[in-house]
Formats: structure tokens, sequence, C-alpha cells
């Protein structure tokens, strides 16, 4: 049974930075694609970025473009998300999530069979 940890949330300033960590176990790491979903008080859980399952692609929200970054350390069994530039609308739970019959998982939710609990990211102006 796939479980994934969420860590590295907290309460951040406005252009500050945060790294996410979302530690998987129960599978062999370099077979999964992950991806990095954000839900918002009041508002649908989106996608934020996607690794596939070597690192040689990656997908980014338009949203976070060049200021968020995902990478992963297959050795570690770990997923990252560096989010740089932080602003307000940022704030939210993250999650991290698994898709496990595809090379890549895309945007779309419904691609990824297992999440993480979340970790709150608070970005105060």
């Amino acid at each position: 049974q796939v479980q994934l940890v969420e860590s590295g949330g907290g309460l951040v300033q406005a252009g500050g930075s945060l790294r996410l960590s979302c530690l998987v176990s129960g599978r062999t790491f370099s077979t999964i694609a992950m991806g990095w979903f954000r839900q918002a008080p009041g508002k649908e859980r989106e996608f934020v970025a996607a690794i596939s399952r070597s690192g040689d692609s990656t997908g980014y929200a338009d949203s976070v473009k060049g200021r968020f970054t995902i990478s992963r350390d297959n050795a570690k069994n770990t997923v990252y998300l560096q989010m740089n530039s932080l602003k307000p609308e940022d704030t939210a739970v993250y999650y991290c999530a698994v898709t496990l019959g595809a090379y890549y998982g895309g945007t779309s939710y419904s691609n990824y069979d297992v999440c993480g609990q979340g970790t709150q990211v608070t970005v105060s102006s």
C-alpha cells in the first residue's frame, strides 16, 4: 500500500520561500509519477506541478510557473516542491499525489491514485 507523508509547510511572508517534501513508501519510487495539488478554503483542488517517473518531464500551472520547481530524489523516495516568491494567493493546503499506471500524471487530479494528508502553507501580506 502506497503511503505519502508531506512536510515543510508553514507561515511565511510574501516574497519568501518554502520547500515542501513528500516521502513515499510502499512502492518502488522510481516506478511512480508524482504531482502536487493545492486547495484553498472555499475553492476546488487545483493542479500545481507534476514530474515523471525518471524526472525528465515536468509541468506547472501557469500561476506558479517560474516561481515553483518540482524535483525528485529517487534514492530518498522523496519528491520536493521548491516555492519561491510566494504570494498570499498561494495560501492553501498542499497535497502530493501518486499515479501508478502512467509515466507522467499530468494536470488532472483524476489521473492520480493516492494522495497524502496535506500540509498547510500560509503566506501573509
